[in-house]
């Protein structure tokens, strides 16, 4: 297994390399007038503390976990199989097994509900591995799922993709609006001014320009201008390029969007939401998400999404692509010939199809890493300056670099009014973070994600030599993964009935129960009055996040001399 290059920092070239030894502190408690004592070790290889008077105190051993893991400048690869004990398949079959026991021997409060999420990249790649469509994938994992191991729901992050699609806009635009209240109008004149005069001087002398690019009066020049920390706004889906940040650029972190992953808003939903609809407690249900990325364990693992009162996290566990693949073996299942259930009615984003009257899946349109980048600035011109269709208003320019693209929005006279763009891998990464430091950074919003290509080319995903075809490049057969991914059609969130009845488009209550086209209405009326206010401090908790610059203050282990 392997995390991605972003938790390896002594070298950030989108792959793992051996790095340094953990170097997380251990806190040592310091005593009054401390006498003297020596260190014993027994034949047991156990450690204690011997004091003057011969009296020993055995000392404890130092752990570390997931959380450490977010908050030291190590490395994690060197001892990843401790360090995800408790984020794999092992976990999740001890609940199954605990209830299994429970129920036969008629505990039956003491069963804990196991709800499993999974991502569409996930559910994309085991179907290009057993040549099946996403909708068989997802009727065959909800036939694994329940009913050959026990869990009881089974959910589709593509639902909590949309609320997070939804709050991701939603904070641009009130981003962009208090940029352009204070400065932002100045901010947009000095780059436009500053990039007329780069453009004159390139094409007047432009190996004088290179020059001056490499040294540091290049940089004073740009940051002569104003800067702000709404702008640009970066992603916040990807865990690794977050990680990276809080370890290494602690003044990127307010650029950062606020908004929760769909993992995480999942989280949110189901521990809060549908625990209090099931009459149970948050620490009664066991959340596992099977995700494209090893970097979601991370995720998962923040303090930030630990309840304090019921002692449980809004993920218990992730498992990645090749994990789940895994488990078909480990439990004696030919997933092929699995047959194909019924869906969960909730927490799906399925429908009925106008053609077919079959069950549909549905999915978010842009891009296979969640589709931010195009929603947010379809979202943003329309409320922002009232163009409703942007497909001849936008600009695409694709770099020599295919995981660099950068999206224009003009206006009718041909100004540009937002500029966004994508940035995968950490080469990319660095280029946008160093503009973004120098104040060189003339985008609006950029799509960050850690791995090259995107979540569809995530680290847990399944490797092209599990297909089976030995005659597949790499290159090909992502894209391969990619087109099945892009085979759900894409639908916008405010057609999605949840996403409607949570930001209430409209839609109150008693207007919810008055639709009788509606799926579940009672259910969408309690969903609706789950949140309540959407920009109050409850819905702050819920869909919206914080992050935390890590202090190093530690030398680097391999400079140490003993």
């Amino acid at each position: 297994m392997a995390f991605s290059s972003a938790l390896v920092l002594t070298d950030l070239n989108d792959y793992i390399s051996p790095s340094q030894a953990c170097i997380k502190p251990v806190e040592v408690q310091k005593k009054e007038n401390a006498e003297e004592t020596s260190i014993k070790v027994n034949e047991a290889g156990t450690y204690y503390e011997v004091s003057m008077d011969g009296t020993e105190e055995k000392l404890e051993s130092a752990s570390i976990s997931l959380n450490d893991c977010l908050a030291c400048s190590g490395c994690i690869t060197s001892a990843e199989s401790v360090l995800i004990s408790m984020q794999s398949q092992e976990e999740l079959y001890k609940i199954l097994k605990s209830n299994a026991e429970a129920q036969e021997s008629g505990r039956l409060d003491d069963i804990i509900t196991v709800v499993i999420s999974m991502s569409p990249q996930s559910r994309a790649s085991i179907a290009a591995k057993y040549g099946i469509s996403p909708m068989q994938a997802h009727r065959k994992l909800t036939q694994f799922f329940k009913h050959t191991l026990g869990a009881h729901y089974f959910f589709d992050t593509s639902f909590s993709r949309d609320f997070s699609l939804v709050e991701s806009a939603r904070e641009f635009v009130d981003r962009y609006r208090n940029y352009m209240a204070n400065g932002g109008q100045q901010i947009e004149a000095a780059r436009q001014e500053q990039e007329e005069k780069e453009q004159g001087e390139e094409a007047g002398a432009g190996k004088v320009k290179q020059r001056r690019r490499r040294g540091r009066g290049a940089d004073g020049d740009a940051t002569s201008a104003p800067t702000s920390q709404d702008m640009p706004m970066l992603a916040s889906a990807c865990p690794g390029w977050i990680c990276y940040a809080e370890k290494t650029h602690g003044f990127i972190l307010p650029h950062i969007s606020a908004s929760k992953s769909p993992q995480q808003i999942m989280g949110s939903v189901v521990k809060d939401f549908f625990a209090n609809q099931l009459g149970l407690r948050p620490n009664q249900l066991y959340h596992i998400s099977v995700m494209p990325c090893y970097d979601k364990k991370l995720e998962a693992s923040r303090p930030d999404f630990f309840d304090e009162q019921y002692q449980t996290r809004d993920v218990d566990c992730v498992l990645t692509t090749i994990e789940v693949d895994k488990m078909f073996s480990e439990q004696n299942v030919d997933f092929p010939s699995l047959p194909e259930a019924p869906l969960d009615e909730l927490f799906n984003k399925v429908s009925q199809s106008p053609t077919t009257q079959q069950p549909t899946l549905y999915g978010s349109s842009g891009s296979s890493s969640g589709g931010y980048l195009e929603y947010i600035l379809a979202y943003a011109a329309r409320e922002l300056f009232g163009v409703n269709d942007i497909s001849s208003n936008v600009q695409v320019q694709t770099a020599k670099n295919v995981d660099f693209t950068e999206y224009t929005l003009k206006s009718d006279d041909g100004k540009a009014v937002l500029r966004f763009a994508s940035a995968y891998g950490f080469r990319n990464i660095q280029n946008v973070v160093r503009k973004i430091k120098n104040n060189k950074c003339t985008y609006h919003f950029v799509e960050v994600m850690a791995c090259p290509g995107g979540c569809i080319n995530g680290g847990g995903q399944l490797p092209m030599t599990d297909s089976g075809d030995t005659n597949v490049s790499a290159k090909d057969w992502i894209s391969h993964v990619e087109n099945i991914y892009r085979s759900i059609e894409g639908i916008r969130p405010e057609d999605n009935e949840a996403v409607r009845a949570l930001y209430r488009y409209g839609m109150s209550c008693d207007f919810i129960l008055g639709i009788t086209s509606l799926n579940q209405p009672i259910f969408l009326c309690h969903l609706s009055e789950w949140i309540g206010d959407v920009t109050s401090e409850r819905a702050k908790k819920l869909l919206r996040t914080q992050y935390h610059a890590v202090t190093q203050n530690l030398a680097n282990p391999l400079a140490t001399v003993w």
